[in-house]
């Protein structure tokens, strides 16, 4: 039994009240404030996602970090990487990283994503209105990478031949990036480690060699707006027409047609057939997306995601990371553990229960058994051999063989 590949969940911490959506958004402000809102737009459409047996829980009780942890790690999931948010010194949502650090629990895998964009009012709507801004320098990056030694040193820290793994959300943001990297560099060396190992994701600025900013490879973001498709039609081209038309005049608005609505299929098929890249690269699915519940409007939503696509999109992927990978490298990254305020979640819900996880485990235990992958492709082969064969005169039809 093989076991190379690791799946990594990309972890959301904004479970918790601060102080500073507190001002922004009211008091008691946390990602379930969204979540819980979230309506149907239209016939068809799935929402609100409510967390298996209502459970709204709050991360600053470290219990519930334990108890994520332990689910993931049943059903196969090798790690975490959590979202940090660091602005020239000012932290925010850092209260479960700095629990999960100081307690040595859960004990579990993690890795660190710096999301380096401005915080924004795109919730509702006000995308201009910055409420947190990024500013870069070269001294503060000094001072952020030592900020995070200690998690670089804890030995859940996930690291490649000793070198401690850092996802950086937007690379192409930073105005002197490949210095940044190389400061970087310099004080994990310092540290005693041998280097870090650099992946930038790729959720807006594709298809770039990360060597160009310094990194040593390049991560998928899924699903990918660049290929999900054209939009859904909900009706025969003829009303189609009409009703974007009486929709545009405001005659007759829609919900529909406020949003953009995609096939979850169709973006799966097109991140499948993705050209692999020239340089390392790390492919990223999801069990599915709606962010309506973070949006008053032009929200993305995908349809028809189900736990046997996802399946097979992770078996796909994880044959990918096998091929293009080396052992010690094949990692697989999944969007989300706990976006609920997109639909992205690994998490139990009252639709779907364990189901997405049930399928990962399932997708896993296929990609470790290469006598079961092979007993499948005999099985489907002579399947095949079978339906092409005519039947002979001279066998009984009680005696053929199923």
């Amino acid at each position: 039994m093989k076991e190379n590949i690791k799946p990594i969940a990309l972890y959301l911490p904004q479970y918790h009240e601060i102080e500073e959506n507190n001002q922004w958004w009211g008091k008691g402000f946390t990602e379930w404030t969204n979540v819980k809102k979230a309506r149907p737009l239209f016939k068809a459409h799935y929402q609100p996602h409510i967390p298996q047996n209502g459970n709204y829980y709050d991360l600053s009780e470290p219990q519930v970090m334990s108890e994520q942890a332990a689910l993931a790690k049943a059903f196969g999931i090798y790690g975490f990487c959590f979202y940090h948010y660091w602005f020239n010194g000012k932290l925010l949502l850092e209260k479960p990283l700095h629990q999960l650090l100081s307690s040595g629990q859960p004990d579990f895998p993690f890795c660190l994503s710096w999301a380096n964009e401005n915080w924004t009012r795109t919730w509702d709507g006000e995308e201009k209105q910055v409420l947190m801004k990024q500013n870069y320098s070269l001294d503060d990056d000094r001072q952020h990478i030592r900020y995070l030694m200690p998690f670089f040193k804890d030995p859940r820290y996930i690291k490649m031949e000793g070198k401690p793994v850092f996802l950086m959300y937007r690379s192409e943001l930073h105005p002197d990036i490949q210095e940044a990297t190389k400061i970087w560099r310099e004080e994990a060396k310092k540290a005693g480690f041998p280097d870090l190992y650099l992946i930038r994701m790729e959720n807006f600025k594709r298809d770039l060699d990360p060597a160009t900013h310094g990194f040593d490879a390049g991560m998928e973001f899924a699903p990918d707006s660049k290929l999900r498709g054209k939009k859904v039609t909900k009706s025969k081209p003829v009303l189609h027409v009409i009703n974007k038309l009486l929709h545009q005049s405001g005659i007759k608005r829609s919900n529909y047609y406020a949003n953009g609505v995609f096939s979850f299929p169709d973006m799966v098929r097109n991140m499948i057939a993705r050209p692999a890249p020239t340089y390392p690269y790390f492919r990223c699915i999801c069990p599915s997306w709606d962010n309506s519940a973070r949006r008053k409007k032009g929200a993305a939503v995908y349809m028809d995601a189900t736990p046997s696509l996802f399946k097979e999109w992770a078996g796909k992927m994880m044959s990918y990371t096998r091929k293009h990978l080396p052992e010690n490298k094949q990692l697989l990254f999944i969007n989300a553990w706990n976006e609920w305020g997109e639909g992205c979640h690994l998490e139990p819900d009252e639709k779907w229960g364990t189901a997405y996880l049930e399928a990962l485990q399932a997708a896993l235990l296929e990609a470790a058994s290469p006598e079961q992958e092979g007993a499948l492709e005999t099985k489907n082969a002579q399947e095949a051999a079978k339906k092409s064969t005519p039947p002979q005169a001279s066998t009984p039809p009680t005696t053929q063989t199923p």
